[in-house]
C-alpha cells in the first residue's frame, strides 16, 4: 500500500469507525490492511468503504480486526509471580489498609487479564477489597469479557488444575465462573481519547503500546503516570521496557513494572 492510500484509508477509518491509526506504526498497520483487504476479496479501498456503508455487520467486523487481540489468563507466568510475590504486597501495604485497592487493565480485550487479576486478588489477598476497571476499544472482545468467555483450551493453559476447577467451567467451550466478576466493570474506552480517572494502585497494560508509535507511547505513559496515585504500579508487557521512566514520573520496581514516584 502506497503513502498516498494508505493517508486516504486512514481518513475513512477515522470518519467511519473514530479509530484514529496515527497512533500505530505505519508498516505494520499496512500489512494488516492489505490482508483484510484480500481477505475481504474486494479490489480497491474505495469499493470496500462503500460496501462498509450499507453493512453494519462487516463494519463491526472490520472494527475488531482493527484493534488487536491476543492474550490469555496468566500470560508470561513470571512476571505474575512477581505482581503476586512483590507488588501486590508492597500496594497493600501502601495503602495501610485504608482503601479499596483500585486497579485498572487497559487494553482488556477479551477479559483474560481481568480475570487473572482478579484470581489473584481472591487467592492470595481474600480479605483485601478491591475493584477492577477494565476497558478496551474492540466491542466485540468486550461482549466476550462480559459473556466470561467462551475461551479456548489455549486461553486457560497457564492455570492450575486447582484454579481451572475454582474458576473455569468443567467442559468446553470454557467460560470463567460468575462469581469471579463480581468486582470487575467492563467499559469501552479509546486510551488516547478519553480523559482517564485517577487514584489508581495498578495499571496493567501489557503487550498493547507495541503497536503504538514512539510519539504515541510517551504520551500514554503520560496520561498512566497522571491517573495512578502516587506510589501506585504501572505493568506494561515483556517486551514493552520504557527507558526513560523519570521522563514520565515513574521508577523501575521490577522487571515490567514501574511505581509513581
Amino acid at each position: 500500500m502506497d503513502t498516498d492510500v494508505y493517508t486516504q484509508v486512514k481518513a475513512s477509518i477515522k470518519r467511519t469507525l473514530n479509530i484514529n491509526l496515527e497512533n500505530y506504526k505505519d508498516e505494520q498497520m499496512k500489512r494488516r490492511l492489505d490482508s483484510w483487504l484480500v481477505r475481504a476479496h474486494i479490489d480497491n479501498w474505495k469499493d470496500y468503504f462503500n460496501m462498509l456503508s450499507a453493512d453494519t455487520k462487516e463494519t463491526e467486523r472490520f472494527r475488531n480486526y482493527l484493534t488487536i487481540n491476543v492474550t490469555e489468563f496468566f500470560r508470561d507466568p513470571s512476571r505474575w509471580d512477581l505482581l503476586q510475590r512483590d507488588v501486590l504486597p508492597y500496594l497493600i501495604k501502601n495503602s495501610a489498609g485504608n482503601h479499596e485497592l483500585k486497579l485498572w487493565s487497559a487494553g482488556c480485550s477479551i477479559g483474560t487479564e481481568a480475570y487473572t487479576m482478579a484470581i489473584l486478588m481472591n487467592e492470595e489477598f481474600p480479605s483485601q477489597k478491591y475493584s477492577i476497571l477494565a476497558t478496551d476499544l474492540d466491542r466485540g472482545a468486550l461482549d466476550k469479557a462480559r459473556a466470561r468467555g467462551p475461551y479456548t483450551q489455549e486461553d486457560v493453559r497457564n492455570l492450575s488444575p486447582v484454579q481451572r476447577k475454582k474458576y473455569i467451567t468443567a467442559a468446553a467451550p470454557y467460560h470463567a465462573v460468575e462469581n469471579l466478576q463480581k468486582n470487575i466493570r467492563f467499559q469501552e474506552q479509546d486510551l488516547f481519547a478519553a480523559t482517564f480517572d485517577s487514584g489508581f494502585d495498578l495499571i496493567v497494560c501489557r503487550n498493547v503500546v507495541i503497536y503504538f508509535t514512539a510519539e504515541s507511547k510517551e504520551i500514554l505513559y503520560a496520561k498512566f503516570c497522571k491517573a495512578l496515585r502516587p506510589g501506585g504500579v504501572l505493568f506494561v508487557g515483556g517486551t514493552e521496557i520504557i527507558s526513560t521512566p523519570a521522563a514520565y514520573g515513574l521508577q523501575n520496581f521490577g522487571i515490567s513494572f514501574y511505581k509513581k514516584v
